[in-house]
């Protein structure tokens, strides 16, 4: 495909017929308006993917070219309309994915090549499935997956990775010559028609799971703690900053500094409230733990600000810490708080982050999740694919062991 390239400041084009690829440095730059407008129009929105969230990560110093993570957001247009966008960033390590790749990065090192810089479509330090390539048409998203390998080859970088994309992503990837990985997650769903209550979930589940997390919650309920829960403008002042002092605990505590400041949770009380959820322990009247939970409230011109689209009604599970130590809090606050809350408010799917097979004792279930991948050296791309053949035999053989210790209870006989 014969392109020609020029640039300016702010942006570098790329032409092909009528498709022009236009390569923006920072997500201020980018049309916040034509950016969500387009997220609402995919097969999978989250909203993790809207503007406010990418320019809150990128103003609030967390994810910046100081830390890593260096913005080169693609847009596609054709006769002067937005048909395709995805957050691009350059990146000097592998942090904050949650797909991982540090063995090639190693195996580059040992054989004198340069994994870094490579190029990266995801949301930062956010393992939440959902659209990467936002398009209007599938045409345009083929498109857009081609041009991004284009681009990657003309800066001359070592790879392109997307991480958990949704099917039309991973369809439109392996039409561009990408190579695929699998990992799992844990996701727990609602019943058609919903649970009516907590007991109703737990009536679902085979007996000696029932029995183990009622345990679970009486040991938190006898060591005197209670929950309440906020949502949006009515979490105060006061609880975002107790959620931050939760939240640094917790990374602090296993040797590391957190990625997000707090800053980045101020913006999105200011600018997003609508899709965020908190859980705070109290006992004695005194705060002890927090859970922050994100909720798929996107706003539509047609649903109003605080609307849900009926397809949509997903909870993600972000952030907890505690400043006490209560046997079981963290499955009270992470799993059994959100769940219940749930099942009140008709949400169809409670997804509980990266990894962790503990969840399935609480009925969250595993399932598959996609990434994409290009490397440029074709050795390394042999070597990377076979490697991946084997590791989704091992995933295809994990996945068939977790099911076999499904925690529902068995169907009853006729």
């Amino acid at each position: 495909m014969n392109r020609r390239c020029r640039k300016n400041k702010n942006a570098v084009k790329h032409e092909s017929n009528d498709y022009v690829i236009r390569v923006l440095t920072s997500p201020e730059a980018v049309d916040s308006v034509a950016w969500n407008a387009l997220l609402q129009a995919q097969p999978q929105p989250t909203p993790f993917m809207r503007h406010e969230y990418l320019a809150a990560l990128h103003a609030s110093g967390s994810a910046t070219p100081a830390t890593g993570w260096t913005p080169a957001f693609i847009l596609l247009e054709c006769g002067g309309e937005l048909v395709g966008a995805c957050p691009l960033y350059i990146k000097t390590h592998s942090y904050g994915e949650y797909v991982f790749d540090h063995a090639w990065a190693q195996a580059y090192q040992q054989h004198g090549l340069h994994y870094y810089p490579k190029a990266l479509v995801a949301v930062p330090f956010t393992p939440v499935p959902g659209t990467r390539l936002m398009a209007r048409t599938p045409a345009d998203r083929a498109m857009l997956a081609k041009g991004l390998v284009q681009w990657c080859e003309t800066e001359k970088l070592s790879s392109l990775h997307l991480l958990f994309t949704e099917a039309a992503d991973t369809l439109a990837c392996e039409k561009a010559g990408m190579m695929l990985r699998h990992t799992v997650q844990f996701h727990w769903s609602n019943t058609t028609p919903p649970y009516a209550d907590f007991d109703a979930f737990l009536a679902s589940l085979a007996q000696e799971k029932r029995k183990k997390i009622r345990q679970e919650r009486r040991k938190v309920f006898d060591a005197g703690v209670r929950f309440r829960w906020s949502q949006g403008a009515d979490i105060s002042h006061d609880d975002w900053d107790f959620f931050y002092q939760c939240y640094e605990r917790t990374y602090l505590e296993h040797g590391n500094a957190p990625y997000l400041s707090r800053d980045f949770f101020q913006r999105m009380a200011d600018t997003m409230p609508e899709n965020w959820l908190l859980f705070v322990g109290e006992r004695s009247g005194q705060k002890i733990a927090t859970s922050l939970i994100s909720i798929s409230a996107l706003q539509t011109e047609a649903s109003g600000q605080n609307g849900l689209k009926d397809q949509e009604r997903v909870a993600y599970g972000r952030y907890w810490g505690a400043m006490e130590r209560v046997d079981c809090l963290h499955f009270e606050a992470c799993y059994y708080q959100p769940l219940q809350w749930c099942i009140q408010h008709g949400y169809q799917r409670f997804e509980g982050g990266a990894q962790g097979e503990h969840k399935m004792a609480r009925a969250l279930l595993p399932v598959s999740t996609t990434s994409a991948h290009w490397l440029a050296h074709p050795s390394f791309s042999d070597a990377v694919e076979r490697f991946l053949e084997r590791e989704g035999e091992g995933i295809e053989q994990y996945m068939k062991h977790l099911e076999q210790r499904s925690p529902l209870r068995p169907p009853q006989s006729p």
